[in-house]
């Protein structure tokens, strides 16, 4: 009965990261547009086209290189991320320990995805890697399309909902 809970609060994290994924396109960009900073004359091709309107924004060709910008921050695999990585691998670990104990003292799992792997110690195990592998997956996503802060977000808060389930399983055992 105790894991019926923590799974729950897992599979509400495990949502709330994917609708975190789904928004973080063009609303949480974090770069300005250098057409919408220009307040000079509209030119195009070394023509002086006019002054922009009031209201009006000259649009100017920009080739976005965003590579080298994302890389220059950080590298992905800084000493940062790889204690973020290293604490959701082990709080997974723990996570597997004590929700297979409450699985073989009679305990039933509630999350529906997690509940098709739970007939195992194998499938199990193979649930919980794999959540370690989508967390480690969606922030190198984010590290890659420029969101730093969800890179790193995205880690911290599997923490805190596997700590949760853990604390919670282990105290009401």
């Amino acid at each position: 009965m105790h894991v019926n809970f923590s799974s729950a609060m897992r599979w509400r994290s495990v949502k709330g990261l994917i609708v975190i994924a789904l928004l973080c396109g063009t609303a949480l960009a974090q770069a300005a547009s250098r057409g919408a900073l220009n307040d000079g004359p509209l030119s195009f091709g070394g023509a002086n086209l006019g002054p922009v309107g009031p209201g009006l924004v000259a649009a100017s060709p920009i080739v976005a290189n965003t590579l080298p910008e994302a890389s220059s921050q950080h590298k992905f695999w800084d000493s940062q991320n790889r204690v973020l990585f290293a604490t959701v691998a082990a709080l997974s670990a723990a996570d597997f320990a004590v929700t297979r104990a409450n699985l073989q003292n009679g305990g039933k799992e509630l999350n529906p995805v997690t509940r098709l792997f739970s007939g195992s110690t194998a499938g199990l195990a193979a649930n919980f890697a794999g959540e370690t592998a989508g967390i480690i997956g969606l922030s190198y996503y984010f590290h890659k399309a420029g969101h730093h802060r969800l890179e790193r977000i995205t880690p911290m808060l599997n923490i805190g909902a596997s700590s949760f389930a853990v604390v919670y399983d282990l105290s009401h055992r």
